[in-house]
């Protein structure tokens, strides 16, 4: 009877504990809504009052978690003898919880007010080509930030801190790791495809596509995929993003008349995302197993859709009628293999990271990677950020920007405070390699599954391996739980090689 009533005591506890993490999601998920409107449909003079809304919710999370009576439930909890989920519940609010209650509660509704602030001021100096106009909200932020990491751990590296907002179990040392292996070994690769006298169809999308017939096929690639658009939508932004939850995962893209592939990849890109939300268990909404795991993991589905399907040859098969359909005088002669030569294309002079290839991709991350690291550490001033950021590209790409806009202000994350965001981005693509190879071994016949438009062996695969769990798993466990192995760069090295090896005709070396 005894220990009867102590698991009743533990369930009542637990139950009370859930309600409050509920609360908190729901107050986060409140503001997430806001950021998207913010984004895609609010008017440019609701800034300020904009601002104050998201900070207010900021605060409300803020205090919801670092509450005195969150701390006592943990510390009850966390003598108990919970089941393996409840656990994980746990261990997840106790490391938020943990890491908010050493910020100051002013320092919170700052970094969310500034931020909500800056993003407008990105925008116009992004349009103006002026840096200038945007490093005083930067210089701001690098500061709050800076200042935010130190709360947390004084006796850290503070960029290691912010990192661990978006990645908190692979460690920056593995970060640092991969991202050196992947300029060394992809900095060479690059160098020899852009030597190679490989002639590919590079020219298959040149000309102006119409903007308004883009967005169908945009919509069109999504059905084909199988997004789910009763619990989704797309909306144009000025830099493609996706948000949501289980129940209502929203996907953005932008259009260009002279990037349509651009376009296409990036809203398949975006759409990864989505699917990834949509496929968290809709039972477990409010806790973290109901939530993504990290952004290692969520960049691994996006560009897992992106990369792996996105840009192969099975896929082309697949959807260069539906482009032939919305582009008839364009695409006309087109074959899959011009297609995918064209899909496949290292650009000699891309600046931008959201349209370049997945080869140089990394040394886009690289460049970003460095500067926000030397930010945070006082290494570097923002006023120099500008020369730096051009010095950098020259160094890693061999090209030099002319403009701000097409340089250092050409993303939006600095201007949210989203400083260790950018590593992930490459963290995900070499997981993305990883699961796609594990499936592949899984499911018989992927590729011609994909040749012939059934994508549901992939998203049930993905399901079951990654998306089902939300984060019951930390980073590094979940992926030996999908893969049987640890986390490794091998598979996206090998993936590249390959393919870019068969391409442009390299030697078997390379």
């Amino acid at each position: 009877m005894a220990s009867e009533a102590a698991a009743d005591e533990t369930s009542d506890t637990y139950a009370e504990f859930i309600e409050k993490v509920k609360r908190l999601t729901n107050v986060s998920k409140a503001g997430g809504v806001l950021g998207w409107d913010q984004e895609v449909m609010m008017p440019e003079g609701g800034t300020p009052a904009r601002s104050k809304q998201r900070s207010a919710l900021s605060t409300v999370s803020h205090e919801l978690l670092t509450s005195d009576e969150m701390a006592d439930l943990l510390d009850e909890l966390e003598g108990e003898d919970l089941n393996a989920d409840r656990e994980a519940v746990v261990r997840e609010i106790r490391r938020q919880h943990d890491r908010a209650g050493r910020v100051p509660q002013d320092l919170v509704e700052e970094i969310s007010e500034v931020s909500s602030e800056a993003m407008p001021v990105w925008k116009e100096a992004k349009a103006d080509d002026d840096f200038s106009t945007f490093a005083p909200k930067l210089e701001r932020l690098v500061e709050l930030k800076r200042e935010y990491a130190e709360h947390i751990d004084p006796d850290r590296d503070p960029y290691e801190v912010l990192f661990e907002e978006y990645e908190p179990y692979l460690g920056i040392d593995t970060a640092e790791r991969v991202l050196e292996r992947l300029r060394e070994e992809l900095m060479p690769l690059i160098e020899a495809v852009r030597e190679s006298d490989a002639d590919l169809a590079t020219d298959t999308f040149e000309g102006t596509f119409d903007t308004d017939t883009q967005e169908e096929l945009a919509r069109d690639v999504l059905d084909t995929l199988g997004y789910d658009w009763e619990h989704g939508r797309l909306d144009t932004a000025p830099h493609p993003f996706s948000s949501g939850t289980q129940f209502d995962a929203r996907v953005t893209t932008r259009f260009s008349e002279d990037e349509p592939l651009g376009a296409l990849m990036a809203t398949v890109h975006e759409f990864g995302h989505a699917t990834y939300t949509l496929g968290l268990p809709r039972e477990a909404y409010g806790t973290p197993l109901g939530e993504s795991r990290d952004m290692t993991v969520h960049e691994s589905q996006s560009r897992l859709w992106e990369n792996h399907v996105g840009r192969s040859e099975p896929f082309w098969e697949r959807f260069l009628p539906t482009v032939r359909d919305r582009f008839p005088e364009k695409l006309a002669d087109a074959s899959v293999r011009d297609v995918y030569e064209a899909a496949n294309e290292v650009y000699e002079d891309n600046l931008i990271r959201v349209e370049a290839d997945e080869l140089t991709y990394h040394m886009h991350i690289v460049v970003r990677f460095e500067i926000e690291r030397d930010l945070i550490r006082g290494d570097l001033d923002v006023e120099d950020v500008p020369e730096v950021w051009n010095d950098k590209y020259e160094e890693y790409l061999g090209i030099r920007p002319d403009t701000d806009a097409e340089g250092c202000l050409q993303d939006i994350h600095w201007s949210h405070g989203d400083f260790g965001y950018f590593p992930t981005y490459s963290l995900g693509s070499v997981l993305a390699a990883q699961l796609y190879e594990s499936a592949t071994d899984d499911i018989e016949e992927l590729d011609e599954a994909v040749r012939e438009g059934d994508f549901e062996p992939l998203h049930d695969w993905l399901t079951e391996h990654i998306h089902r769990h939300g984060c019951r798993y930390t980073t590094d466990e979940l992926i030996r739980e999908a893969t049987g192995e640890d986390y490794t760069a091998d598979y996206f090295l090998d993936h590249v090689k390959s393919k870019y090896g068969e391409l442009y005709e390299l030697d078997e070396h390379q």
